[in-house]
């Protein structure tokens, strides 16, 4: 036993699986119970290992005092980073968090450019990520989720932090962030993608609020969550850590502001998750609570407001990209769309998304005209002069019925929709003023000179074979209530002697409209789109079968399909409501992308107009999106 003993290897090796390697190598302090092997290492290097499990504090306060003698190395600095984090985590202690903060800044920046890490480095992540966390931990107020953004003296392992904060930061489009909750505690379910920037900062989305006499009507919703991103800063230090007193700035940037920080001259991107804001928004609001009092009107004792709103201010020189939903839908209906769209940066810096909600039970006309009111209102409020050349290349998007809105937008029917109710001139009707007007701007309609291009998805030209049923439709007009100045128009068309011609017993809702049978209907779909405007149409189908025998659950083909778009895709296999499939997405995107190119309002276009599809224009006839390379 002796000689085997004896003649032993002191070093050997051991092969390990591909995974292995590689969870061997990945793993640190933020992502197993033990520290990372660059950690461990400096620990062994300095006879601190045994130290750090039975006395942490003592260890980190004797490697901390060994790196400030060795001159703040990197090694050191990023061990003690990991070290401080880990101790912090199992504590709680806050002062620990700052000091990982501190050290894994000092890590990342030092002020001579020489000895910044590689970003090569697996430890630049690291620290990135340790100081996140490190800082969201220190801010974090107690028993509360979101951070306390303030300045003010923080204790520290060795001494104290003066942390400098300017408030004002906090002011953003004529109201005052707050409520500022780190979007990294949340898992989002829902989404099809979580998009995350990498780069320095902790990730937030905060709450705005409206100053006081402050002009906040820029379209923004009252209940957004607007992403942010908090970056502690100290200036050289490395420097800094030899002292008990170490001073630092904190900073809160809304990334619709900017996406980027100057760190020692040197451009670095802000940690950014837009996916998580939106997440938290569409839970806080509850849109989806929303869509059947959206459908029914005070019915239910809940009518909404037709509005046009935002989730950013408006940017002069972004095109507008204008959604409306479809029946008894909402605005949340587009969130995958939305989340992939905004976090694609050609998009992103080039379009600003606006969204119009209505009562979907309305008649289509009265709901398209609040549609052409709020857009016509809004050019004339942002861009009175006419400067704005992006204002004026707007593309208007509708799903379902919200299709139908956006038609209305661009189309010239001169009295067609009068002639096909009634046979006597619209001048010789005897309706107040007040109907009279209602009813002129729902139906005689020009086009709107600055919407430029439309985008038709699931949308039913010549009617929904689920609204066609009579008894469907007189189920919903007993249960959808009309708005007030609707009501009072119908009244006055039964008053009137010369509306006797009439030929429609009630007002209808919008179910009524969709049915193919009705006159709306069909007068709608016999209207060209207004020269000047493009036009396409996306078109989901169940199946693969012959495409006039095909149907999406609520609206056939045969009902989608029109002549006179620029490009049709069919998107095989999918549902009506397709605004979350990767295929509806990316044609979408594709047609945003050519609008860029060819809007002529000092913008580039891209080079490549979509990752998955090549830039030339597609015909107008049907091709199925299974083809698409």
């Amino acid at each position: 036993m002796l000689l085997s003993a004896g003649c032993s290897d002191p070093v050997g090796v051991r092969r390990l699986s591909p995974r292995d390697q590689h969870r061997q190598l990945a793993s640190n302090a933020l992502t197993t119970d033990e520290p990372s092997d660059a950690a461990l290492i400096v620990l062994r290097r300095y006879d601190l290992a045994a130290t750090y499990v039975d006395q942490p504090q003592l260890a980190l306060a004797t490697l901390r005092s060994v790196t400030l003698s060795y001159g703040a190395a990197s090694d050191e600095l990023y061990a003690l980073a990991e070290l401080s984090y880990r101790y912090a985590e199992r504590s709680g202690s806050r002062e620990y968090a700052m000091a990982a903060t501190l050290y894994a800044y000092a890590f990342l920046f030092p002020a001579v450019a020489t000895e910044r890490p590689q970003a090569i480095d697996p430890r630049y992540r690291w620290a990135a990520d340790i100081y996140a966390a490190g800082l969201a931990r220190a801010l974090a107020g107690r028993g509360d989720k979101a951070l306390q953004l303030q300045g003010g003296a923080y204790p520290l392992p060795f001494g104290r932090l003066d942390l400098a904060f300017d408030a004002s930061e906090t002011r953003w489009s004529g109201r005052v962030l707050s409520d500022f909750v780190p979007t990294a505690q949340y898992e989002i379910t829902g989404l099809n993608n979580r998009y995350r920037q990498a780069g320095i900062g902790v990730p937030l989305a905060a709450q705005p609020a409206p100053l006081a006499n402050a002009d906040a009507s820029d379209l923004v919703a009252e209940q957004i969550r607007v992403p942010a991103t908090a970056v502690l800063r100290f200036d050289d230090p490395r420097q800094q850590i030899a002292g008990d007193t170490i001073q630092a700035t904190l900073d809160v940037f809304p990334v619709d502001v900017r996406d980027t920080i100057e760190i020692n001259g040197v451009p670095v991107p802000l940690e950014i998750d837009r996916s998580a804001t939106l997440a938290v928004t569409l839970a806080e609001v509850g849109f989806w609570r929303q869509e059947m009092s959206s459908f029914l009107g005070s019915a239910i004792g809940t009518r909404k407001t037709a509005r046009l709103f935002a989730r950013e201010p408006y940017r002069p020189g972004r095109i507008p990209l204008v959604l409306v939903h479809g029946t008894n839908s909402s605005a949340g209906r587009w969130a995958d769309m939305v989340n992939d769209l905004e976090n694609d940066p050609r998009i992103r810096k080039r379009y600003q998304m606006w969204f119009f909600t209505y009562d979907s039970g309305n008649p289509i006309a009265y709901s398209a005209m609040l549609l052409r009111r709020a857009l016509t209102s809004a050019v004339a409020r942002f861009d009175p002069d006419g400067r704005d050349a992006c204002l004026h290349r707007m593309v208007v998007m509708g799903h379902s019925q919200g299709g139908l809105l956006t038609k209305m937008t661009a189309i010239d029917p001169g009295s067609a929709f009068w002639d096909r109710i009634s046979a006597t001139p619209f001048d010789e009707v005897g309706l107040t003023g007040e109907s009279r007007a209602l009813l002129e701007e729902a139906i005689f309609i020009k086009p709107l000179p600055f919407v430029s291009r439309l985008i038709f998805i699931s949308t039913p030209h010549r009617g929904s074979y689920l609204a066609g049923p009579e008894i469907v439709r007189r189920l919903a007009s007993r249960l959808i209530s009309m708005p007030r100045d609707v009501v009072a128009l119908g009244a006055d068309l039964v008053r009137s002697p010369a509306t006797r011609a009439i030929k429609m017993q009630r007002l209808p809702t919008a179910l009524d409209n969709m049915s193919p049978t009705h006159p709306f209907i069909q007068t709608l779909s016999s209207l060209p789109i207004a020269p000047g405007v493009v036009a396409h149409s996306i078109i989901p189908v169940q199946g693969d079968g012959p495409l006039e025998d095909e149907v999406d659950g609520v609206v056939a083909y045969k009902s989608a399909h029109i002549e006179g778009v620029e490009s049709e895709v069919v998107i095989h296999h999918s549902s009506h409501s397709t605004q979350a499939d990767p295929r509806t997405i990316d044609e979408v995107r594709r047609i945003l992308l050519e609008h860029v190119g060819v809007a002529d309002c000092g913008m580039r276009a891209p080079r490549n107009s979509s990752p998955l599809q090549p830039s030339s224009t597609r015909p107008a006839k049907a091709r199925p999106a299974a083809e698409t390379p």
